[in-house]
């Protein structure tokens, strides 16, 4: 038996419904998406044909071709953990703002009594900062050695913390344990990164990546 023929024309599809959805995503992703500050030196790190990446949890002291020290955690829970310990230790204070402001920081390199009014300054300001001498790491004033300590102890039980909640959940952890880095440009001095080095061994801290850019494979 033959069949009727369709009544009406090709049928149509009303787009109205996902030009809806698409604007709502764009509207959410702008409301939620956190612009990330820049960093407050730029080094060019020497090249190497590795192709080990950072993971996203790490501690890195970034050194610039002067010999100036920056310190940076990428978890920003033990961030602020560790300035509250450094805080207490070193007798400086800080606003709940500045704490704020400061758990976006992707990395500094002040003297901690100069932390305040670096916090405090715009990011333009903080590029051409003049307290910006790098964090103090000689023997009498070894903050970098203070930083690094707190940081990876707070980046290291905050990582615990979430395994153990993931081991009772019956999970899988995907975060990586916090690791530690050194960045410094390719013109920085060896005596210097052997100063950064020396303040990771003191605190028995024997494995750390270093990093470099990325250069092609030789082809013979």
């Amino acid at each position: 038996m033959s069949k009727k023929p369709s009544k009406g024309g090709a049928p149509a599809l009303d787009m109205t419904p996902m030009v809806d959805l698409a604007f709502l995503l764009v509207t959410f992703f702008m409301l939620t998406a956190s612009f990330r500050m820049a960093e407050p030196v730029t080094v060019d790190p020497p090249s190497s044909i590795g192709e080990i990446t950072l993971p996203d949890n790490h501690i890195m002291v970034t050194i610039d071709n002067t010999g100036r020290a920056f310190f940076g955690i990428s978890n920003a829970e033990a961030k602020v953990n560790a300035l509250a310990k450094m805080s207490e230790k070193y007798k400086v204070s800080f606003t709940p703002e500045q704490i704020k402001k400061f758990s976006g920081l992707p990395s500094f390199g002040v003297d901690i009594k100069d932390l305040p009014n670096y916090i405090n300054a715009s990011e333009n300001e903080r590029i051409t900062f003049k307290g910006q001498k790098g964090i103090p790491l000689d023997s009498t004033n070894n903050q970098l050695k203070d930083w690094i300590s707190n940081g990876g102890a707070e980046a290291v039980r905050i990582y615990e913390r979430a395994k153990d909640k993931a081991k009772e959940a019956n999970q899988e952890l995907k975060a990586e344990k916090p690791r530690y880095a050194i960045k410094c440009d390719g013109k920085t001095k060896y005596i210097f990164v052997k100063d950064v080095v020396k303040a990771f061994t003191d605190l028995k801290i024997y494995q750390f990546n270093l990093i470099t850019g990325l250069e092609a494979k030789p082809t013979n």
